[in-house]
């Protein structure tokens, strides 16, 4: 029997290998450290987004051609994708019947693609203060250096993407805020079992613990950091943003989300703007801040012209 495929769709930083961790302790639910399998097989169609050496464009064109003249058509093509997939699931598992759980952050870019490919499928909407978001991306993968501009494809398409899809989907999905799951765990963890049709077990907030999830992609510090719920991490993004470049980034990205979005990812505009304001301003980092904003911003319009000059002459 194939295990029903489970996806966990979030920023990254936004607290998703703590959920698996805690997902994958139940004995219905099987994971692995981020697969990204989906995300060549599902850009294998699209003409942008994607560069390869034989030329992205000729071979997406032929194989929407190829599925054009199969029985079904890309039905067919779809159904034998799907059937790839959930057999590598089951592999990656014990067998059996229950989940498996595919937590992959990039994901964000192929959303919808899911849901129509996975009709069977369940989905896990994870959201989490996007100041805490873009200060934990600062301290883990900057080492405390401001490199957001790097990981805008997150921190903007990311979240574009994950509300657009969640609103299309939400009779499919449940949605969670990290800052629930770990400041009131017995009244928002049932109800993420609830939806799995699954029992919840108490147990479960204390033994995630023992679940291992090391690989090269996934959390490199929060799965040793934390072997037990922590409220611990909803302030320190505070430390990180007091300075004022990067306050001054931070409001114009919650500005850039805005409150229509921020309320379907159940939070204030408003207030999180006066969080902000309310941090003291400091001059650590700011030097070396000017110096990564200007050479991100930079490296950023160079990237946008390349991209335009490789779609435009169709290779």
């Amino acid at each position: 029997m194939s295990r029903r495929p489970l996806f966990l769709l979030s920023l990254p930083r936004s607290g998703s290998t703590l959920v698996q961790r805690i997902l994958a302790g139940h004995e219905e639910i099987a994971t692995a450290p981020e697969p990204w399998i989906l995300l060549p097989q599902i850009y294998a169609m699209r003409e942008q987004g994607l560069y390869a050496e034989y030329g992205q464009v000729p071979a997406s064109r032929a194989i929407r051609e190829f599925a054009e003249r199969l029985p079904g058509g890309p039905d067919d093509y779809r159904t034998e994708l799907r059937s790839f997939v959930s057999a590598l699931y089951d592999r990656a598992s014990d067998g059996g019947g229950g989940y498996f759980l595919d937590k992959t952050p990039r994901y964000h870019h192929i959303a919808d693609d899911l849901f129509d490919l996975f009709p069977e499928g369940r989905f896990l909407f994870l959201w989490r203060n996007p100041l805490a978001v873009a200060a934990s991306i600062s301290e883990t993968w900057g080492r405390g250096r401001w490199n957001v501009e790097k990981y805008r494809t997150d921190l903007f398409d990311g979240t574009a993407h994950l509300v657009s899809s969640y609103r299309a989907h939400a009779d499919r999905s449940i949605a969670l805020r990290f800052e629930d799951l770990v400041t009131h765990p017995l009244e928002t963890w049932p109800s993420v079992f609830a939806h799995l049709d699954l029992s919840f077990d108490p147990e479960l907030l204390r033994s995630f613990g023992e679940v291992r999830l090391d690989a090269r992609m996934g959390d490199p510090t929060g799965s040793r950091a934390y072997t037990s719920l922590s409220v611990e991490p909803l302030d320190k993004w505070r430390r990180t943003l007091a300075n004022p470049i990067r306050k001054r980034w931070c409001h114009g990205y919650l500005r850039w989300i805005g409150q229509d979005r921020l309320q379907t990812m159940g939070y204030d505009l408003a207030e999180l703007e006066a969080e902000l304001d309310s941090l003291p301003s400091s001059p650590r980092g700011l030097v070396s801040d000017v110096a990564t904003v200007a050479y991100g911003r930079t490296s950023r319009l160079r990237r946008r012209a390349s991209a335009a000059s490789l779609w435009g002459d169709g290779h």
